[in-house]
C-alpha cells in the first residue's frame, strides 16, 4: 500500500514538471525596446534611431505614456535602404499602443523609424511614445 502511495505521487511530480516545462517554452513573445521620443503638440515628425546591433525583427509596434498621441504616418527605414511606409490614422491614448506592423522580407534591421503625429499635450507635458521590437 505505501509502494503505491510513493509512486502515485512520484507519478504526480513528473507529470506537475513535464507540464511546467511544456509551459516555459510557450511564452509570449517577448517585445523589445528600440528606442523612444518624449514629443510635444509643437513638433509634429520625429525620429527614432535604431542601432543594427539591436538585428532584425518581424513586427514593430509604438506605445505612448503621458499624454494620448494621434498618428498620421510611419516609415521604418532598413539597413538595405529600403523603407515601409503606413498609413496610420489613429489616435492612441496614454497608456495605449499601436497595432503591430509586420515588415516585409528577409533583411529587416531596422535603421529608424519616422512618425507623424500630433500630441494632445498642455502646459508643457510632454508625450512618450516608444518603439518596441519583436524578432
Amino acid at each position: 500500500m505505501r509502494l503505491r502511495t510513493m509512486t502515485g505521487i512520484g507519478l504526480v511530480m513528473i507529470v506537475t514538471l513535464v507540464g511546467a516545462a511544456a509551459g516555459a517554452t510557450r511564452q509570449a513573445p517577448k517585445w523589445v525596446l528600440l528606442g523612444q521620443r518624449a514629443v510635444t503638440d509643437r513638433v509634429d515628425h520625429d525620429v527614432i534611431l535604431v542601432t543594427a546591433a539591436k538585428g532584425d525583427f518581424r513586427r514593430i509596434k509604438l506605445t505612448v505614456q503621458r499624454a494620448s498621441v494621434d498618428f498620421h504616418k510611419v516609415v521604418i527605414h532598413f539597413g538595405d535602404d529600403t523603407k515601409q511606409e503606413v498609413e496610420m490614422r489613429h489616435t492612441i491614448a496614454a497608456g495605449g499602443e499601436t497595432r503591430a506592423i509586420d515588415l516585409p522580407g528577409t533583411d529587416r534591421v531596422i535603421r529608424s523609424v519616422e512618425f507623424w503625429y500630433d500630441a494632445n499635450t498642455a502646459r508643457g507635458r510632454r508625450a512618450v511614445v516608444r518603439l518596441l521590437g519583436l524578432r
